[in-house]
């Protein structure tokens, strides 16, 4: 039994609660539920729901409001639940609708059926019509049958008539047309029949007759594989629904190609010696064959919410489409790329949210695609990027690994060698770069060159690096990174001048040069929550501002774990690595 066809009665409408606590409302009778937990309250609804099954002998229909949100199930006598929109038993099949009748024929000869069929080419030797001319098979305009050999179209009324199908069953009325002389249709056009000729909807010509009142014999006994409505066929004929008459269009038309001796053998035209190739038949046995390697990757069960607690219960359900977007999300980020990648967060004001987007990222392109994730801190005024993740047993910085970098890139260097120079992030999985934030400006300033050989470093070790910048866009520490970039993320908080400063940012780039202006058209925005009081519309206000300067715009709910200390992607609220989550799928787009 379909969820179509599951009474809705009785009406059913449970609620469980977070403290164990529910209750069952059966077509007005309350039934209170007391357990100790949310899942035994869920389990003691199904056990109640179940009961009211057996008793009617049949599916009940109920709603389950819970936590997270209202659920539409089907119920069944042996326990089984399935959510409603996902029950996809067979439902019975729906009673014939009743035939139109059958319009009176016209003067002349009515065949009951004569359906078109797909032969290989040689067959039996056409009938003689009554005057002794041959009846010749019209070409299928629509081209090949499903495995490619060229398709066979019903043949015409011996004495060129015109044939009309009708809707239900098939039959066909003839009536007379004069005939028309055949001519070599020009190379690459497609061949109609001549004269005002009628065609079945499913793109074959006249259906073939022996000209005594009955339909090729044949062809009788063949089914009708081609019912139904079929496309449009281009230039030469109008209209493509079942029971129509499909007309040629006006202005010349093009002979049929000639017809050999035997039905269903084709030949081509004059102008035209080439036989038609079987493209799509298989050159081999090898290639007929299905091979046994290959494999339908299947869905995993649902694992969230309500649809999670079935698939624990021993019922298998698939995931609700929240799950699968986020699980469509964690594969982006899983990926690995040929060749490292560089992404670079930038914006000029400071507090703007570029250290916290560089760190959540890493922390999610680490944990869902494993290690070679680096973070650089390329900034030459105090830098915060070290003051805001875990440090290592020792306090190297860029400072100390730019003069190895030459022994670093050469032969001989590990990747452990770089333990040394790099904090790594025991529980998030990356490393970061550190800059030295106790030291003057001047005292760390750093060529282009020297950005070079850093990234030449990184690059060689790590598949993705994620630079935090500076606020100074004249710097040539800052220049040179967007030069070695490959996507770059835009961090802003809803605070109008964080907002403003990243909009022109990518107004400049797109006027710097023909690569800049590419990065700040593929950009991806993260618009930060600035306040907890704000109202959901600001994210949004500034989210809509940038959506027509960059590719994409992802949006972070505000969360106290973001506001001061250590930054740890395990620390933040659900919804808020959700959306962190999203923010790493964007970038991974652009990758």
């Amino acid at each position: 039994m379909s969820s179509d066809t599951v009474p809705r009665w009785p009406r059913i409408d449970a609620i469980v609660r977070e403290d164990g606590s529910g209750e069952v409302t059966i077509d007005g009778t309350f039934h209170p539920i007391t357990t100790g937990s949310l899942e035994e309250a869920r389990v003691e609804v199904l056990r109640r729901v179940t009961e009211n099954a057996a008793k009617v002998g049949r599916p009940v229909r109920a709603s389950a409001t819970g936590p997270e949100g209202l659920w539409n199930l089907i119920v069944h006598p042996d326990g089984t639940v399935v959510p409603e929109e996902d029950d996809i038993a067979p439902a019975q099949a729906p009673a014939p609708a009743p035939q139109a009748p059958v319009s009176p024929p016209a003067p002349g000869p009515v065949f009951e059926r004569a359906p078109i069929v797909d032969r290989p080419p040689q067959a039996a030797t056409s009938p003689a019509d009554p005057l002794g001319t041959p009846v010749p098979d019209a070409t299928r305009i629509s081209g090949t049958t499903e495995t490619g050999r060229p398709t066979e179209a019903a043949g015409s009324d011996p004495h060129g008539s015109a044939v009309e199908a009708d809707p239900e069953d098939t039959v066909r009325r003839v009536t007379r047309t004069p005939e028309a002389p055949h001519a070599a249709p020009p190379a690459g056009a497609a061949a109609v029949a001549p004269g005002p000729t009628d065609f079945s909807p499913n793109g074959g010509g006249p259906e073939a007759t022996n000209g005594s009142g009955s339909a090729d014999p044949m062809r009788e006994n063949a089914a009708d594989s081609t019912a139904g409505s079929a496309p449009d066929l281009p230039g030469s004929m109008t209209g493509s629904t079942t029971g129509s008459v499909l007309s040629p269009m006006p202005g010349p038309v093009d002979a049929v190609p000639t017809i050999g001796a035997t039905r269903g053998s084709l030949s081509a035209p004059p102008s035209d010696p080439t036989p038609v190739a079987d493209e799509e038949a298989p050159r081999s046995r090898r290639e007929a064959r299905e091979s046994f390697l290959t494999h339908q990757q299947d869905e995993d069960p649902a694992t969230r919410g309500f649809r999670g607690m079935l698939t624990r219960m021993g019922i298998r359900v698939g995931p609700s489409e929240s799950e699968r977007a986020e699980r469509a999300d964690e594969r982006a980020v899983s990926q690995h790329w040929p060749g490292p990648r560089t992404i670079s967060m930038v914006n000029g004001k400071g507090g703007a949210g570029k250290t916290p987007s560089t760190v959540l990222l890493a922390a999610v392109f680490a944990q869902f695609g494993g290690a070679g994730v680096v973070t650089w801190d390329n900034n030459q005024t105090r830098g915060t990027l070290g003051w805001r993740t875990e440090q290592g047993p020792h306090e190297s910085t860029l400072l100390d690994l730019l003069p190895q970098t030459d022994r670093l890139l050469g032969p001989s260097a590990q990747a452990a060698d770089l333990a040394r120079y790099v904090h790594h992030q025991t529980r998030d999985r990356f490393d970061v770069l550190r800059s030295k934030p106790i030291a003057m400006a001047n005292e760390q300033r750093i060529e282009s060159r020297d950005v070079d050989a850093i990234h030449s470093v990184l690059s060689k070790y790590y598949r993705m690096i994620l630079i935090d910048s500076g606020n100074d866009e004249s710097d040539p520490m800052w220049q040179r990174m967007i030069d070695l970039t490959d996507q770059l993320v835009v961090a802003t908080t809803t605070r109008d001048d964080h907002a403003e400063a990243g909009a022109l940012l990518l107004e400049a780039l797109a006027t710097r040069d023909g690569r800049s202006a590419y990065l700040a058209q593929q950009a991806v925005v993260v618009v930060s929550q600035a306040d907890q009081k704000e109202p959901a519309s600001e994210l949004e206000k500034v989210a809509d501002g940038y959506r027509s300067l960059a590719r994409e715009v992802v949006t972070i709910p505000f969360d106290p774990a973001m506001v001061d200390g250590h930054l740890r992607h395990g620390a933040l609220r659900t919804d808020t690595r959700r959306a962190w989550l999203a923010a790493g799928a964007a970038v991974a787009g652009g990758l």
